[in-house]
């Protein structure tokens, strides 16, 4: 690929990763080129290639994130797959409107085939589940809201 232009197939192959994996973007940099794939709002969006030397510009529009009091949301410690309840087909660990308790489990985060318990930090009433059972989480990503 010569410097500066677009090599199609690549940004082709970037999008069906994305989807094959789930991930939410993915960047890589080929012979002086950058090339950034990232999906917003469910679609997927590509950056324009930038010099090595220059930032790669935010080229996606990305739709404002919901804001969630820090005090009250519970996030993601790591990157994995979030699990509702102890395993398939049993009850979840909590619904909205239940009362929890400092250190209940809450969920499970399954990364690199280790299952992971993620406790209340503070006791409170479950407001919001912001996550689905089974479905990739980021480090840092809000998971639940208590009140």
């Amino acid at each position: 690929m010569a410097k500066g232009t677009i090599d199609q197939d690549l940004i082709r192959q970037l999008a069906a990763l994305l989807d094959e994996t789930k991930l939410t973007e993915i960047e890589v940099e080929q012979d002086g080129t950058r090339v950034r794939v990232s999906r917003a709002g469910g679609t997927v969006a590509m950056a324009a290639p930038a010099p090595l030397a220059a930032p790669a510009p935010a080229a996606e529009a990305v739709a404002p994130a919901a804001v969630h009091d820090p005090a009250k949301t519970v996030i993601s410690p790591m990157v994995g797959t979030v699990y509702v309840a102890p395993e398939p087909g049993a009850a979840a660990f909590v619904q909205v409107g239940d009362q929890v308790q400092e250190g209940q489990t809450l969920f499970i985060v399954e990364a690199m085939k280790v299952m992971n318990p993620i406790a209340a930090p503070r006791g409170g009433r479950v407001k919001q589940i912001l996550v689905a059972d089974g479905e990739p989480v980021e480090y840092g990503e809000p998971l639940l809201v208590l009140e």
